[in-house]
């Protein structure tokens, strides 16, 4: 949550501004009895007054930086907005960042790695699922990246790395040490190397009614020691469901922040090739607990440790066979291409993401908002090469967002990321025999199923018939279609027989790509099929480079259409049977006429 506090009326002004900007955001008057209440771990704070305010109100509150929430300070004009305290991992410089780009102001990052363009190894772990087991050498790693501006990196598992980051295959040079086992040798508390731990395993559980907690812990820890596997590395606990509720079990999963995942008798039983149990049938349903929960929550058919009991807890252990975290690839329309035109959800995607990918004309537009990501462009026709490259990087656990000009929805990308990745799912699902991706949802809400692990989000921006039709009037204000009159992926006979109904049908009609480099004469053979229908003198919009700079905007007719002006930078906009210009602006009734005296 996200509490924004302000004193003066100014300040209440631009608290309004970043509230309806942000998600799970509140404006509040300055009390500092309730800063007292929102100083909880992952909240956020921010301040619109001076610095020095809030210095002395939060002191007696700081503790630990992995608990204090972000804090962010502006002035009362929205010029500066400074990351205060816990920039990474509580989130306050990439706050800062967001409220700064929102307001036009300059963000103020002290952190040394940002400041030197380098990854935050703490924010670097944590969006890697890494467990950092010796904290207090992050310092000491830190410094040795300032200095060297890389790091030795030792890793035996399937991580994604900075490029700064070196791979070595000696673990006595490596400055960090990424792995599962414990035989890379024991964490020094401040002393390189830094060691983190992936979280792959899946620790299945049975135990007695009444295990107590101590005893929990004590069968883990000695079953991971004898297999020479590190605690650090426990994604998730698995039972089944009779011990949803079991206290020693519960407490000890909420004390170490791991997830308890539960499975019916029935389920567990249909785990195939583990040992079976009369007794713990009688007393479950189940004809075995630990080591088929931990294959279920795993999602592995093999254990790493099969079974291990100790006093009254029997504990088995599945380790995902690839590890990496899920990704997230957001399609984002940037609009028109002027940083008022971005929407804040727009906004949002591109600081949140890793890794940036578009036609670099697109990203130009944008740079100033990306200069500390990963940048992958490609020319104008190079849609597939950046759409694939985006999904592998994807699925390597990245945040990918991918750039389109407009509406990511409208002629864009989003079309066609969503047909690789179900191209991809169609492969899969014949080379490993799986069922039909299709899926049902009830009432008004889809179903949110990612892609080969992908979470895939579209984010809407402000398209070209929307920034073309703003700068005309109203000209979109009953019935229209959208055509594009490029043949690269349609065939010409189909565009012509759309161009034709449209007309027929008296649409209003906005027509995409109506020229390029090498095909100048569509735009003349589609005014003269609906010339066949309309009559000459219906109105034609013609925009180019709408909303951005070296706009240019022309109202003809179709009788005197200026095929001279337009380019491939134009939308064309050509009425209907009711069309009008009025006072240099082109408007289509919506019908307000014939209910309502107007005069």
């Amino acid at each position: 949550m996200t509490t924004i506090f302000f004193i003066t009326n100014a300040g209440k002004a631009v608290a309004a501004r970043i509230e309806a900007a942000l998600n799970d955001a509140s404006a509040a008057r300055f009390d500092p009895e309730l800063v007292r209440q929102q100083w909880q771990p992952g909240n956020k704070l921010v301040f619109i007054m001076a610095a020095g305010i809030v210095i002395r109100t939060i002191a007696p509150l700081i503790a630990d930086k992995k608990t204090d929430p972000a804090v962010v300070v502006l002035d009362e004009s929205g010029q500066h907005v400074i990351s205060l305290l816990s920039g990474h991992l509580g989130g306050a410089n990439s706050l800062a960042q967001n409220i700064a780009h929102l307001l036009d102001a300059v963000p103020v990052i002290t952190t040394a790695s940002d400041v030197a363009g380098l990854p935050a190894l703490d924010i670097w772990a944590r969006n890697n699922n890494l467990f950092i087991e010796n904290p207090d050498a992050l310092s000491s790693a830190m410094i040795r990246l300032l200095n060297n501006r890389s790091l030795r990196i030792f890793s035996d598992c399937d991580v994604s790395l900075p490029a700064v980051f070196e791979r070595t295959t000696e673990q006595d040079s490596a400055d960090v040490i990424i792995s599962v086992s414990d035989d890379v040798g024991d964490a020094v508390a401040a002393e390189l190397p830094l060691m983190l731990r992936p979280r792959v395993l899946t620790v299945g559980i049975g135990c007695n009614r009444g295990a107590p907690e101590r005893e929990i812990e004590a069968s883990i820890r000695a079953t991971l020691r004898i297999a020479n596997i590190a605690f650090g590395s426990i994604r998730n606990i698995a039972t089944i469901d009779l011990k949803e509720e079991e206290p020693g079990l519960v407490s000890f999963c909420r004390n170490h922040n791991f997830p308890l995942v539960t499975f019916p008798a029935a389920r567990l039983n249909m785990v195939p090739n583990v040992g079976r149990s009369e007794t713990v049938f009688k007393a479950t349903g189940a004809y075995a607990v630990a080591e088929p929960a931990a294959m279920l929550a795993s999602g592995v058919d093999w254990l790493l440790v099969d079974k291990y009991k100790y006093q009254n807890v029997t504990v088995s252990v599945a380790r995902q066979e690839v590890f990496r975290t899920p990704g997230m690839l957001s399609i984002v329309g940037i609009g028109p291409g002027r940083a008022e035109h971005l929407t804040p959800a727009a906004r949002m995607a591109l600081r949140e993401a890793d890794t940036v990918v578009g036609y670099d004309t697109y990203i130009e537009m944008i740079r100033p908002l990306i200069a500390d990501k990963d940048v992958l462009t490609t020319g104008m026709t190079g849609e597939v090469e950046r759409c694939r490259a985006a999904i592998d990087s994807a699925r390597k656990g990245r945040r990918v967002a991918v750039v389109s000009g407009g509406d990511p929805g409208i002629y864009a990308m989003a079309g066609l990321v969503f047909e690789l990745l179900s191209a991809d799912e169609r492969e899969k699902e014949t080379t490993e025999g799986t069922g039909s991706a299709a899926s049902s949802s009830s009432g008004f809400s889809l179903p949110s199923v990612p892609f080969s692990g992908i979470s895939v989000s579209v984010v809407p921006g402000v398209s070209a018939l929307n920034a073309a039709a703003s700068v005309l009037g109203a000209p979109l204000m009953h019935d229209f279609c959208a055509i594009s009159l490029s043949d690269r992926l349609t065939p010409w006979d189909v565009i012509e027989r759309r161009l034709i109904a449209a007309a027929a049908a008296d649409f209003v009609i906005v027509l995409y790509n109506p020229k390029s480099r090498g095909r100048t004469e569509h735009i003349e053979a589609a005014i003269a099929l609906i010339s066949q229908v309309q009559i000459p003198s219906t109105p034609v919009g013609i925009v180019k480079a709408a909303l951005r700079d070296g706009q240019q905007a022309i109202i003809a007719t179709l009788g005197t259409v200026p095929f001279g002006e337009i380019d491939m930078q134009s939308t064309v906009i050509i009425g209907n049977s009711k069309t009008f210009v009025c006072n240099g602006r082109m408007i289509t009734p919506r019908g307000y006429e014939d209910k309502y005296d107007l005069a």
